[in-house]
């Protein structure tokens, strides 16, 4: 982010984060790129204290979130790493995740899609008011080859691009570029690589003229089509199946899982 001083006194917990401030907007640049910005469960938590920001803080009024390189994010740190310093509240289960922070934020969250975006990077995107992607931006939903019900998908997904295309990246597992993510409704805007940042906060800029109330008020509506998120089934897998196991400990030996048939 160039241009962008980095502001003291706004540290999210965990150093694969970083808030930086333009105006009253808040850049949450996800900066990890020894882990290809793999999420750790601190920068899941994290992404949940840059809302609360902007949503605390009088001189920020819009969040708008982005990566590094060619990566936004590829969703969660499956080798388990975590890095020196991260911060967490102790007890925490799905209460961890940032996505319906994200969604219910009453200040507005843009997301920036500057790359690879897939898992809980694609569920960001999804969550924000608005995902405005590069068009280079590739996407993808791999819980399944996992081993993990992911109950945000399952709620979400259809809701954005109905269920016969959310049975298909589901199921299949399949990379798309962000032309066809456009097509299918998953998110509303692409735009020329180089366009990215100024795109995001035109997005931001145009949320900000709306009435704060009523934008809350239309939010919840619309947040209505998502329904229940079931994250009992999901976290009881996560902690009972092998099928998670197995997933994760596939993708961190390159191979195909071998999962038992039912």
């Amino acid at each position: 982010l160039q241009g962008v001083a980095r502001m003291t006194g706004d540290d999210l917990g965990t150093s694969g984060l970083r808030l930086e401030r333009e105006g009253r907007i808040a850049w949450c640049v996800i900066d990890r790129p020894a882990a290809r910005n793999a999420f750790t469960p601190a920068m899941y938590y994290g992404l949940k204290r840059a809302v609360r920001l902007v949503n605390t803080d009088p001189d920020l009024a819009a969040l708008i979130i982005t990566g590094t390189g060619d990566v936004f994010a590829p969703g969660g740190d499956l080798g388990g790493r975590e890095e020196e310093g991260d911060t967490l509240p102790d007890g925490l289960g799905h209460e961890l995740l940032p996505f319906l922070t994200i969604r219910d934020s009453p200040a507005p969250v843009i997301a920036a899609v500057n790359g690879i975006c897939q898992a809980g990077g694609l569920l960001v995107a999804m969550m924000a008011d608005i995902a405005v992607a590069s068009d280079r931006a590739t996407f993808r939903v791999p819980e399944l080859l996992r081993g993990i019900p992911d109950a945000t998908y399952a709620a979400v997904l259809p809701a954005h691009v109905g269920v016969a295309v959310a049975r298909d990246l589901l199921l299949s597992a399949r990379r798309f570029d962000a032309a066809e993510a456009q097509r299918i409704g998953l998110l509303s805007r692409v735009v020329p690589d180089a366009d990215l940042r100024s795109a995001a906060r035109a997005a931001a800029e145009e949320v900000l003229r709306t009435a704060p109330a009523a934008r809350v008020q239309v939010k919840r509506m619309l947040n209505q089509r998502y329904g229940d998120i079931d994250y009992q089934t999901m976290f009881w897998a996560l902690d009972h199946s092998d099928e998670p196991r197995e997933g994760m400990q596939a993708f961190m030996e390159k191979r195909k899982p071998r999962w038992e048939q039912a």
